[in-house]
């Protein structure tokens, strides 16, 4: 028999993604800068840090905002505060003196011939030295952290999910199962993009679809989108041929019934 889970209030929903809280999924409250509260999915917690936003049990430790610095006035404003130099104050005059009497000039001689200077010849300018060639530093290039791509369609599937149980989605997924139950596991490769693998977990009121790179090395999952209803999952996505074991691990052939 199916148990059937429902929304346990209809007007709790996550402030990031919108998606309305299951009864079970476990939820954090998070403040903003303006210090607003906001409830938190557990799968919106990496994006409600990107935003800036704190976790409520941790705001003791947000530093407080430095204070402003004191607005400046203007240039003008400032030299007509400052306070007028004073006059310098004028010389006495001198007393007038009287005019010196004329000093009989001596008698004219005729002036001596000049010597003749000995020539010099220039020096030549020195010569710089030649600069020492220098090899051109090789640009150094961005590192491209690519990782090999099985052939066949089975290793593709199983490195897409070893990269899928190695990231963080994966403690995601195993808290919903402990909530929700088991749910049902898809993991096909994409045809269109011999390199991606299209991985879809899913439960009766809710299911994510993750896009794994099999060449990315540094950031191979990401969340591809998530919604409410199974009908709205692509037909060749619901070819159920996985599901988790008892460590919360995805696996192929642990199809959920």
């Amino acid at each position: 028999m199916k148990k059937e889970l429902r929304p346990f209030h209809d007007h709790v929903t996550c402030d990031v993604c919108g998606r309305t809280i299951l009864k079970g999924e476990h939820t954090e409250p998070f403040l903003a800068q303006a210090g607003e509260g906001h409830t938190v999915c557990e799968l919106c917690f990496a994006r409600a840090d990107a935003a800036g936003w704190v976790r409520e049990d941790a705001h003791g430790d947000v530093p407080v905002r430095a204070p402003r610095p004191e607005e400046r006035r203007p240039l003008l404003g400032r030299l007509r505060r400052r306070p007028a130099e004073p006059e310098p104050e004028p010389e006495p005059a001198a007393e007038a003196q009287p005019a010196p009497e004329p000093q009989p000039q001596p008698e004219p001689h005729a002036a001596p011939e000049p010597a003749e200077e000995p020539a010099y010849e220039e020096e030549p300018a020195p010569v710089p030295a030649p600069r020492p060639r220098t090899r051109p530093r090789a640009k150094i290039q961005d590192p491209r952290h690519v990782r090999g791509v099985p052939s066949t369609a089975e290793a593709k599937v199983e490195r897409a999910l070893e990269m899928f149980n190695a990231s963080e989605h994966q403690r995601t997924i195993a808290g919903l199962a402990r909530s929700l139950g088991a749910p049902w596991a898809a993991a096909l490769p994409d045809l269109a993009a011999p390199s991606a693998v299209d991985l879809v977990v899913a439960w009766e009121l809710s299911w994510y679809r993750f896009r794994i790179e099999l060449a990315d090395a540094s950031d191979p999952v990401g969340l591809a989108e998530k919604g409410d209803e199974l009908d709205d999952i692509d037909e060749a996505l619901r070819e159920w041929n996985a599901g988790l074991d008892a460590e919360g691990r995805l696996v192929i052939g642990v199809a959920h019934e």
